[in-house]
This record gives C-alpha cells, sequence and structure tokens, in this order.
C-alpha cells in the first residue's frame, strides 16, 4: 500500500485504487450453448431471496416493470405494453437483490472499518456489505468515515463550493440511474452556480452513438420502437452481447426468429445469449434445445467494424449495379438523403483484400450478410459497446447509418437505428440537460424560466474533469451516483487526480470504491433507492425515466426504505442548492421537492416534448418522445439524411502484441459485481481472466492456467495489470478480452474516441508475460469444451 502524508505531516496509508488480486485462481468450465433457462431462473430467485429475504424480495418482484410498480434500476431496454406478471430477467433481479439486500452499512460499521482495510477487500464484498443508512463525512487526515447530520453535510459543501475561485472549479458528475426530476433539479443548480462542467456516464459509453446519429440523422438517439422488432426482417446485433447486458432483448429477438426474422450477429466473441435461448416463462419449453437466434455470426476482429461494414456496403452496390433498383432504395437516397456519391466514390477504392484482413472475417460470410441485408425491406440495426469504444467510434456508428440509408430502411415500420443503452435513464439524463454542452435553444428557455443567465461556454465532460482534476483546475469533484473510480479509464492516474480534490462528494445507495479514493476531505450521502418509497410533504411521489428508445414512464417505489435517515435526489439537490445558493437564486427549491409535480411542471416549460407532463404521464405505458427520423423527417440543418465518408482504419501491431477489449461478466452489471461466475463462459469463482486466442497462448509459450501480467503500450508510456489467469477461448487471432474494472487500469485517460472523446476501452494494445510472482495456485479446471 501507498504511504502519503496527513496535513500535519503524519505518515497515513494511502487506499489502493486497484480490486485487489485475487486468492484463488477461478474455475474454467465448457461454455455454455443455451441462454436463459432453468439457471436464470434459479439464479434470480437466489439472489432476491437470499438478499432481500421472501417478503421484501418478493414484493420486489411483484412490482418492477409493472404499471403501477417501479422501473428496473439495471439496464434501459423498454417494457413491452403487454406486460408478464413476471416482466423482469436474470440480472435485473440481481439488481433488486442488490438495492433490496437486508444487510446495512451503518456509524458502527465505519468505526470497525477504516478506509484503507476497506480499500483491501473485494468489489463484490464492498458492494454485499449492505446499504448505507446515515450521511458520513471522512475528514482531512483521518482514517475512519464518521457519521454527520445532514444540515452538516450541506453546510460542508457550500463551504468549499463558495470558496471556490471560479464556479469552474467543481465539476458535477452524473450516474445513468438517476430520474428525470432529480436531473432537472441537478442541471439547474449546477448552471445557476455557474458552470457546465457536468461530466456523465455517457461519456464513457454511448457519447459516440449521440454524435454519429446527431450529424447524420439530426438526433441522438435511436429511430425505432420495442413493436418494430415485431415487424424486422432481419435484424443485426453487432458489438452487444445481450444475454448478459440487456437479457429481456432475447425475448424479442427469440419472438422475431420464430417468425421467420434472420439475425446476424456481428462481434469478436461467440456469445450465447445470441445463439439459443429458452425463455424463463415458457415452462414447457425449458427442458428443450431452445429457440436458435443466430442466423449468422460475423466473428469480427476487434475494431474491424469499418472494414466489415464498408465490405457490406460495397457487396450491395455490387449486386445493385448487376440488378440496377434492386438493392439501393433510390426514391429515399435520392428524396431525403445527401452525400450518396461521395460514399460509392470511396467504396469504389476500397479493396476487398483490405476488407478481409483488416476485418478478419470471410468474403464469403461477408457475401452472405450481405444478402440477407439485400432481400430484407425492413432491417433493425442494434448495437452497444463493441462499436463506441475505440477511436474511430463515431465512424462505426456512421458506416451503420450508411447501410440503413442506403436500403431506405429507417423511418418506416420494422426497421431503423437502435442503440441499445446501459443505464435505465442514461438517455433521459442527457434528455434533462445533463451535458456539458450549453445547447443555445435549452439555456434561452432557462434564462427565460428561472430569470438567470446560464453560463454558455462548454464544460467538462468524464475525460475532461479527471485530467482537470489531476491538473489542480478542479478541486470539488461531486457524484450523483455511480462509481467512478472504477467506471473511469487509467484507474491509478484517474486515483491520483481524485486526491488532489479539496472535497469529494458521493451520492450513493451502497459502498464502492470510489468512496475510498477522496479528496482531502470527503462525504458520501446515502438516498433512496429506486426500489424504495418517496413520501414528501403532499405525500407519497413517483419520479419518471426514459427507456432506449424514447419512452417516458413513471417509477413508483414498493417497499420501505432501507433507513430513515435517507433522502431523495430530488431532495438532497434542492437542498444542495439552498444551501450554496441561497438568496443567489430565486427558485423555491424545497417547494418543489413537497410535490414532484411541480418539477414536472418546469421540465414541461423548458424542454419540447413534455407537454401536459403530469397528465400524459399517467397513460398506460407513458409516453414517446418527438423522433424525427422515426417518421422520416432527419432533423438535421438541412432537413437530409446524410451519407459519411470514413477512413478504413489500419491495426498494425507490434510482434507480440494484441488489441485487447474491456468487458463485463455475467454476474456484473457496469461497474456491480454481484458474484464471480460468468457462467455463460465457463468462469467461475473469479474475475482476473484473459481470454486469448488457442494459437496466442501457445505462441508465447504460455499455458491454460498460467498466471500472466498484461502491460498495456501507448504514445511511449506503459501500464500493468497483475496475476491474469490465461483462459484459451474462441477469440479471432492477435485479440484478448479481459473484465473491467480489473483491466481498467491498463486503458489511457489521453486515449478517447474522435469527436465524442469515448475513452477506448475496447481499443487497448497489450503484451503479456508470465507474472513475475505468480501465484501457486492454479484452477480447478482449465479444460474447455462446447
Amino acid at each position: 500500500m501507498d504511504q502519503g502524508q496527513d496535513g500535519k505531516g503524519n505518515a497515513l496509508a494511502v487506499p489502493a485504487a486497484q480490486p485487489p488480486l485475487e486468492n484463488r485462481a477461478p474455475d474454467v468450465g465448457p461454455v455454455k450453448t443455451v441462454a436463459g433457462g432453468v439457471p436464470a431462473v434459479l439464479s434470480a430467485f437466489r439472489h432476491v431471496l437470499g438478499e432481500a429475504g421472501p417478503w421484501r424480495g418478493g414484493k420486489l418482484i411483484w412490482k418492477v416493470n409493472q404499471q403501477d410498480g417501479f422501473d428496473c434500476p439495471g439496464c434501459a431496454w423498454p417494457d413491452p405494453s403487454h406486460r408478464s406478471v413476471q416482466e423482469y430477467c436474470e440480472n435485473g433481479a440481481k439488481a433488486l437483490a442488490e438495492e433490496g439486500t437486508q444487510e446495512r452499512v451503518t456509524p458502527e460499521f465505519f468505526r470497525e472499518w477504516s478506509v484503507a482495510r476497506l480499500a483491501e477487500q473485494s468489489d463484490l464484498w464492498l458492494g454485499k456489505a449492505g446499504r448505507l443508512t446515515h450521511p458520513m463525512v471522512l475528514r482531512e487526515g483521518a482514517a475512519h468515515y464518521e457519521p454527520l447530520s445532514w444540515d452538516e453535510a450541506f453546510a460542508l459543501v457550500a463551504e468549499e463550493l463558495n470558496a471556490l475561485g471560479s464556479p469552474d472549479e467543481a465539476a458535477f458528475y452524473t450516474s445513468g440511474r438517476t430520474s428525470n426530476e432529480a436531473a432537472f433539479l441537478y442541471q439547474l443548480f449546477v448552471r445557476q452556480f455557474g458552470t457546465n462542467n457536468l461530466p456523465d456516464c455517457s461519456n464513457m459509453c454511448h457519447e459516440s452513438s449521440g454524435t454519429g446519429l446527431s450529424e447524420t440523422i439530426g438526433i441522438g438517439k435511436g429511430s425505432v420502437t420495442l413493436e418494430d422488432f415485431d415487424h424486422a426482417q432481419a435484424i443485426f446485433v453487432i458489438g452487444q452481447n445481450p444475454g448478459t447486458n440487456h437479457p429481456r432483448m432475447l425475448t424479442a429477438l427469440q419472438a422475431a426468429a420464430r417468425r421467420g426474422c434472420e439475425i446476424v450477429s456481428v462481434n469478436p466473441l461467440p456469445e450465447t445469449g445470441l445463439n439459443r435461448f429458452k425463455h424463463p416463462q415458457e415452462v414447457l419449453h425449458l427442458f428443450g434445445p431452445g429457440t436458435a437466434l443466430n442466423k449468422l455470426l460475423l466473428q469480427v476482429r476487434i475494431n474491424g467494424d469499418v472494414a466489415l461494414l464498408q465490405g457490406l456496403g460495397k457487396a450491395l452496390l455490387d449486386r445493385e449495379a448487376k440488378a440496377p433498383g434492386t438493392v439501393v432504395d433510390r426514391a429515399f437516397v435520392e428524396g431525403k438523403t445527401t452525400g450518396f456519391d461521395a460514399y460509392v466514390a470511396h467504396l469504389a477504392t476500397v479493396s476487398w483484400d483490405d476488407v478481409v484482413e483488416q476485418s478478419g472475417v470471410p468474403r464469403e460470410q461477408i457475401e452472405e450478410a450481405a444478402d440477407i441485408l439485400a432481400r430484407s425491406e425492413r432491417t433493425i440495426f442494434c448495437w452497444a459497446m463493441g462499436l463506441t469504444q475505440h477511436k474511430n467510434a463515431v465512424g462505426n456508428v456512421q458506416e451503420i447509418v450508411n447501410l440503413t440509408l442506403l436500403r431506405g430502411s429507417i423511418g418506416k415500420q420494422g426497421a431503423g437505428v437502435c442503440p441499445v443503452r446501459g443505464h435505465s435513464n442514461v438517455q433521459g439524463d442527457r434528455t434533462m440537460g445533463i451535458w456539458e454542452h450549453a445547447r443555445p435553444e435549452f439555456m434561452d428557455a432557462l434564462s427565460k424560466e428561472f430569470g438567470f443567465a446560464p453560463p454558455r461556454h462548454t464544460g467538462l465532460d468524464t475525460v475532461g474533469t479527471i485530467q482537470a482534476l489531476h491538473d489542480g483546475r478542479v478541486k470539488v469533484f461531486f457524484a450523483m451516483g455511480g462509481n467512478f473510480l472504477s467506471a473511469t479509464p487509467d484507474t491509478e492516474f484517474t486515483a491520483r487526480a481524485l486526491r488532489r480534490a479539496r472535497l469529494t462528494v458521493h451520492v450513493s445507495t451502497k459502498l464502492n470504491r470510489a468512496h475510498l479514493v477522496h479528496g482531502q476531505r470527503a462525504l458520501i450521502l446515502p438516498c433512496l433507492g429506486r426500489t424504495e418509497h418517496d413520501v414528501q410533504a403532499s405525500g407519497r411521489q413517483f419520479v419518471t425515466v426514459e427507456d432506449s428508445m424514447g419512452m417516458v414512464h413513471a417509477s413508483r417505489g414498493a417497499v420501505a426504505p432501507a433507513s430513515e435517515h435517507l433522502l431523495s435526489e430530488p431532495v438532497i439537490v434542492a437542498r444542495l442548492a439552498q444551501a450554496v445558493l441561497g438568496a443567489r437564486s430565486k427558485v423555491s427549491w424545497m417547494s418543489l421537492v413537497e410535490d414532484y409535480d411541480r418539477v414536472r411542471e418546469l421540465i414541461q416549460r423548458c424542454i419540447p416534448g413534455f407537454d401536459d407532463f403530469n397528465r400524459r404521464v399517467h397513460q398506460p405505458g407513458g409516453f414517446a418522445l418527438p423522433n424525427g427520423p422515426r417518421e422520416g423527417r432527419f432533423t438535421t440543418k438541412d432537413g437530409k439524411a446524410h451519407f459519411t465518408v470514413h477512413p478504413m482504419p489500419r491495426h498494425r501491431l507490434e510482434p507480440g502484441q494484441l488489441m485487447m477489449m474491456t468487458l463485463r461478466s455475467h454476474d456484473q452489471y457496469n461497474t456491480t459485481v454481484y458474484g464471480l461466475d460468468d457462467r455463460y463462459r465457463g468462469i467461475h469463482q473469479g474475475r482476473r481472466v484473459v481470454f486469448l486466442h488457442p494459437e496466442d497462448v501457445k505462441a508465447r509459450g504460455l499455458t491454460a492456467g498460467q498466471k500472466v501480467d498484461l502491460t498495456s503500450h501507448f504514445q511511449g508510456e506503459t501500464r500493468v495489470a497483475r496475476e491474469f489467469l490465461v483462459v484459451p477461448y474462441n477469440i479471432p487471432r492477435q485479440c484478448a478480452a479481459t473484465y473491467f474494472p480489473e483491466a481498467n487500469v491498463l486503458v489511457p485517460v489521453a486515449s478517447f474516441a474522435d469527436k465524442s472523446r469515448t475513452p477506448t476501452s475496447k481499443s487497448v494494445i497489450i503484451t503479456v508475460a508470465p507474472s513475475l510472482e505468480p501465484s501457486a495456485l492454479v484452477p480447478a479446471s482449465t479444460q474447455r469444451s462446447g
């Protein structure tokens, strides 16, 4: 453990920023071939009943994703119009168990556990410790958090913020689970304080999607609805693992496959969830083979997507040349798009040799995928982080748009683009104004409604915030949810940055590693969870969220709060604003949070699409926000959808180097670790593994089950992650995969996507070498089959 000094010059242990090494090696077994089924049912009930208990757990299961219940705190997949009695998935159940746990982290817990000792525990241990119950402070030079009153906490934040030389010396992060109401109030407070430093989790995931789509179709969101999946003739799932990250999506894919829709998956790893699926609620089918989903798997090299997508475009244009008018939707292209001729001219310069070499996919398979695309009149393109976390991520997204426009497969039923979001309200937070950019029309609306002059300059995104903390330009860091340290790149650099802050503040439901790597002073402010009753002066409240397809609906907690000392996120923001701004603000902050209807009235006056908000949100399923491309109207400056041209990335690795991507395990949601198994990939009781092609293992003189150190290489810099277990796997040559957050230490903070500035967590160049001090432990099994 590193050593530092407190304010008096005394030696003080500096808590570790990375998760600890594992004291046993993971077990490696066969890869599963079917997702869902009985194992998913048993896993869901084991987590919910084991952690939340039969009574609390039962209420949570009964109300999750129901019209009169709460939105699952997990992913942003939309709810169907006709919902089943149990409208949740295995990983949604794990999220319920995590929030509904009976365990508690009390002031007595913090008296027993110092920050340094807590940092020695695993992420799983920290999460399973339980729900936070009281506001806590870590005073300068102290080893333990201690309780303080809410009034004292807000006064401390106000003291630090009001002592800054400029409002831009503070940054205000947002996690994607924050409700619309809390997010709107939060950005309003931040802008009245005087800054646009509003980094959020979207900066690290779908920022590339928003940027790419805004430039080409005029809106930074997808164009499809859940009902469109009932009418698609082909569905492409690119850089996404729905079996783990969005399991309810498998239900839509299963229904599509059963009616003859052709599903093509594009991913470096064959994922079980796209192979076969057994719907856990179809009892009669649980013991059968399951429904085959994939018509075709294109096992692309890591970041070979531009090459592959340009190959598809080239193949489609070849078919059009042979049979004019049969592939390109000429009426659509000529009437609603621009840039087609430049796109065609560019593809004419692209060679098939380059397409095959850079994508890693044989031409025959690309032609087969092109046949599917050519015969489908209604195609949906879905994607996730596999496309958005590369330097050329915006280009990846825009190459999908090119194919969509070429076929006229947008703005009609059963067709369009579908970036599948992660957090359950990450899209809503952006709609509410959580963004470092100052949109003029939104700033004008805030100015008119609230009578102040919002800042008009661009603020800091996530990467910019880390760098500004590190340089001393940001001195106060406030996080509305999330686990900033573990979600961000370059773990050690980010840790040094956070330690240089005067104050770090986290609004949280549970303990995480971000609480342990802190500024000179630190606060933990415990809040209500999505699942809990929120009672204010006017009675029980509800909040709203926006799903991945632009539907806004209500979320009402179903169980009593974990502690009487918790505050809701809207109340935390209101009390913070009142303490910090005082008479400088004309907003009646506390009146607003007595009845959240009042917040929604403000939202409808400031943000287009929320007219009659308080009435429409009570409609079954809520309401859809305006979406021009969904209706065939492109809201770009010229009213046209844009074809774009992108150079094909050339990935030339030095001898011995590999291209690594980070990913989640099945027992994980973002930085929250539910368990130590990755059931579908055959990994059990551990997380520090590196998936390598068997020939790459052999070429390096390594063996299955060997402990290795990973070193990343970027602009002459190296970063090291220690003691990962070698797992031979079905992955393309010269590629590697590891779990985050363990491998985030390898991702350089200065490596990010063009335009979107999303960290390149799926394009990390590494080398692999035997661990310098390998553990004597070996896995129980390193054999793999299936």
